[in-house]
């Protein structure tokens, strides 16, 4: 499964933007879609989780309320829209891929990953 990561930007404090990211090879597998964020000298950090399973999908606190995961199952896409973004939210966003189900939050639980793309938020 290869992954494509794009949508990132730089936007003011307040602003959105969607990040989206594809699949493609044997995306039959696919169970679990993931968001990861990593920003300067800082570790890579779940964002959020969305589910071909039937999970719902799952934030991590710092994001609940601002960013929404969705998925189009015909296209094998994933987004992730994020609203009222803040400075503390510039890093590199990562999509991955699971070929389990269930709650994953962690970067381990994910057998593929796509390449970053960089979001700024300026004050």
């Amino acid at each position: 499964v290869q992954l494509q990561a794009s949508g990132g930007g730089s936007v003011r404090a307040g602003g959105s933007l969607r990040l989206s990211c594809v699949a493609s090879g044997r995306t039959f597998s696919v169970a679990t879609m993931g968001w990861f964020r990593q920003a300067p000298g800082k570790g890579r950090e779940f964002v959020a989780m969305i589910s071909w399973g039937g999970y719902s999908p799952y934030y991590a606190d710092s994001v609940k309320g601002r960013f929404t995961g969705s998925r189009d199952n015909a296209k094998k896409m994933g987004y992730l829209q994020m609203n009222s973004l803040k400075p503390e939210d510039t890093a590199v966003y990562y999509c991955a891929a699971s070929d389990g189900s269930g709650y994953r939050t962690k970067d381990y639980e994910y057998d593929y990953w796509g390449q970053g793309t960089l979001v700024t938020v300026s004050s």
